[in-house]
């Protein structure tokens, strides 16, 4: 009763947080299909609140980062995150499941927060739905979690039940997720063709990498359906002359407003190593930062300001491969942008830098380090970026 009631006042509290859906794509990837042989987590964020920031909560038992709406920092309200004790979330909403007319829905910011103070374990998010459940919750969402003892689950969670599934339970070894659940109606909800083509794209991976899901997949515009010339392909398209694809049905979305990928500390390393990689932004306009709740902090270039620097510059070069105004032409963009036979797109420089960031990361991590360290290479990482985003044009 006490966790209900915290739930009820909070939504008091943050009434402007509850106007916006998630519509996402997202995977629960287990050890035994991850490169690292730690779990994964993956999230593309398609929201109504286009511009988010990277904020640090310290609090008790757990401090965490939230990726959070630019006007929201307290971090109360989280949409992806990771703890001290290597707990990540992410959600994504689920509009098959069962909802009573008049009671809250719209709250999983608020439960993720929660949760993200809270727990260490799946288990204990499991522990947390079971004792919330009631027609405050206001859960109508498909949640990812996975911890640091390599539990990775999926939770379809509304205000009167939920269904559990591991991932190591699917032969994959890992859950894809859109805005559906698989214990809902049948053919209701939305996302079916987002959800088969990150299922074509993970496949394409003997073991999953998070680099391969933030350079190939969380990037992808391709469409079941249609033919969409594949990334390789698009450096042979003419220069002088746009090439739009709608990509509403897509991957990366017009509304996709930053990504994140959770990547475990290995077994016996300190669970608030484990590292959150953050673009804000569209992702084929901006590049990963990497980020860990030991550091204590977040560089300013993710949070300052009413429009972190990160995103604004992000969101600059979205005008340019976005330009079209009015109603849906916004869900059009020009490839050529992206990369063309002259050589004048930006996406090589995106992908390039991306890379220098991760061997970057994987040599720093390779020794032990303070916390002021880790600022300092988060910071040093930003800034990497940054300046590689003011370099488009």
């Amino acid at each position: 009763m006490r966790g209900k009631f915290k739930l009820l006042l909070l939504t008091l509290i943050f009434p402007a947080l509850v106007l916006a859906s998630e519509e996402c794509t997202t995977a629960i990837i287990s050890g035994m299909a991850s490169s690292t042989g730690s779990p994964l987590l993956w999230k593309n964020r398609d929201t109504g609140h286009i511009y988010n920031k990277v904020v640090f909560v310290r609090e008790t038992p757990y401090s965490y980062l939230a990726l959070v709406n630019h006007d929201e920092t307290s971090g109360r309200s989280a949409f992806a995150g990771i703890n001290s004790a290597g707990f990540a979330i992410i959600n994504s909403v689920a509009y098959n499941l069962p909802k009573k007319e008049g009671e809250r829905t719209d709250l999983e910011g608020i439960i993720m927060a929660d949760a993200l103070r809270k727990c260490r374990t799946v288990d204990d998010f499991e522990r947390y739905i079971r004792d919330n459940l009631g027609p405050g919750l206001g859960s109508l969402a498909n949640f990812g979690v996975v911890d640091a003892a390599g539990g990775a689950a999926l939770f379809e969670v509304h205000n009167h039940g939920y269904r559990r599934y591991d991932a190591v339970d699917f032969p994959e070894k890992y859950i894809i997720n859109t805005n559906f659940s698989r214990s809902g109606l049948p053919y209701r909800g939305y996302g079916y063709l987002r959800f088969e083509r990150a299922l074509y794209l993970l496949k394409g991976a003997k073991k999953i990498s998070p680099l391969y899901i933030l350079q190939f997949v969380d990037r992808d515009v391709g469409n079941p359906l249609l033919k969409v010339p594949p990334m390789e392909k698009w450096g042979l398209l003419p220069a002088d002359k746009p090439f739009w694809v709608y990509t509403n049905d897509s991957i990366d979305r017009s509304s996709t407003a930053s990504a994140v990928v959770f990547q475990e500390a290995k077994k016996g390393k300190d669970p608030s190593l484990s590292t959150m990689w953050v673009i804000l932004g569209e992702p084929l306009t901006s590049v990963a930062v990497p980020l860990w709740v030991k550091a204590g902090r977040v560089p300013r270039l993710l949070w300052d300001g009413d429009i972190a620097p990160l995103d604004r510059e992000a969101m600059r070069i979205k005008s340019l491969l976005r330009p079209l105004k009015g109603g849906n032409r916004k869900k059009y963009l020009d490839l050529t942008k992206l990369n063309n036979r002259n050589g004048t797109g930006w996406l090589d420089l995106l992908l390039k830098t991306e890379r220098e960031i991760f061997r970057e990361t994987e040599r720093f991590l390779s020794q032990e380090h303070s916390p002021r360290e880790l600022f300092e290479f988060e910071r040093k990482m930003a800034e990497k970026t940054y300046e590689t985003l003011r370099r488009i044009h």
